[in-house]
C-alpha cells in the first residue's frame, strides 16, 4: 500500500464520493450502508457526550473550564478513533451539514445522522443525571447552557459560537474530507480543536460547538433559555466554512471556482 492510499483510508464514511479510496470501491450491505453508521453515531454520541457532561457537573464552583475543555476534547478524539471507519465520526449535526455541503456524505444520510447525534444527546444528558447527585445536577443546569444571561449577551455567545464552529469545521474539512490534507491526525486535531475553543470562549458562550450537545441537556433539564443561540450560532459557522472550502481551500475536486 502506498502512503497515499494509506492516508486515504480514514475517515472512508465521511469522505464519501470525495474519497478515492479502494474501501469505497467494495460493496457494502444496507446495514453497513446506511443502518451500522446511524448506531455508530448514537453510541459515539452517548459516550462523547455523556463525559462532557459529567465534566460539567463536576467542575461548579471551580474557576476556569480546564475540566470540561480536557474532558470533551479527549473524549471526542477517542470517539472519533473509534467509530471514524464506520460513520465518519460527526457526532456533530453542524459537522454532518458541512460535511455534506462539501461533497463527503451523501443526502440520504444526512437527516439520519443529525437525528441519530440528537437521541445521543438525550441519552447522554439522561445518564449524566443518573450519575450524578440531584444537587450537582441542578447546579449544574443539567450540563445545558446558561452562559447567556441576559439578551446583551445574545451578540457576542452567536458570534463567539460561530468562529469557535468555524474553527472546528474547518479542521474536520480539511483535516478530513479535503483529499489533498486529509491526515490520520484528524481525531487529534478535531479533539484539540474543542479543547481549544473551551479553553478560550468557555466564559463567552460555554462554548458548545453542537447543537446535539445543547439539545440534550436542554430536554432532560428543560432549559430553554436561549437555546436557539447554539443552533443558529454552529450551523452558521458550519456554513461560512462550506464557503471557504468550496470556493478557496479545498483540492479540485471539492473547489467549485479556479479548478
Amino acid at each position: 500500500m502506498t502512503s497515499a492510499e494509506s492516508k486515504a483510508d480514514l475517515f472512508t464514511v465521511a469522505t464519501g464520493d470525495g474519497g478515492d479510496n479502494h474501501q469505497n470501491t467494495q460493496k457494502k450491505s444496507f446495514f453497513e450502508h446506511y443502518i451500522q453508521p446511524c448506531l455508530a453515531e448514537i453510541l459515539g454520541s452517548t459516550l462523547f457526550m455523556f463525559v462532557g457532561c459529567v465534566s460539567v457537573m463536576g467542575n461548579v464552583g471551580v474557576s476556569g473550564s480546564i475540566q470540561p475543555a480536557l474532558a470533551h476534547g479527549l473524549a471526542l478524539a477517542i470517539a472519533i478513533a473509534i467509530f471514524g471507519e464506520i460513520s465518519g465520526g460527526h457526532f456533530n449535526p453542524a459537522v454532518s451539514l458541512c460535511v455534506y455541503l462539501i461533497g463527503g456524505m451523501e443526502l440520504m444520510l444526512l437527516v439520519p445522522y443529525v437525528l441519530s447525534q440528537m437521541l445521543g444527546g438525550v441519552i447522554a444528558a439522561g445518564l449524566a443525571k443518573a450519575v450524578t447527585t440531584d444537587e450537582a445536577f441542578g447546579n449544574a443546569t443539567g450540563a445545558a447552557f446558561d452562559a447567556v444571561q441576559s439578551s446583551h449577551g445574545v451578540g457576542p455567545a452567536t458570534m463567539a459560537e460561530m468562529m469557535m464552529t468555524l474553527f472546528l469545521t474547518i479542521v474536520v474539512s480539511m483535516g478530513a474530507v479535503n483529499g489533498r490534507t486529509r491526515s490520520h491526525l484528524a481525531p487529534f486535531c478535531i479533539g484539540l480543536t474543542v479543547t481549544a475553543n473551551i479553553l478560550a470562549g468557555g466564559g463567552i458562550s460555554g462554548a458548545c460547538m453542537n447543537p446535539a450537545r445543547a439539545f440534550g441537556p436542554a430536554i432532560v433539564f428543560g432549559h430553554w433559555t436561549y437555546h436557539w443561540i447554539y443552533w443558529v450560532g454552529p450551523l452558521t459557522g458550519a456554513l461560512v466554512t462550506v464557503s471557504l472550502v468550496r470556493l478557496i481551500m479545498g483540492d479540485k475536486k471539492i473547489r467549485v471556482i479556479f479548478k
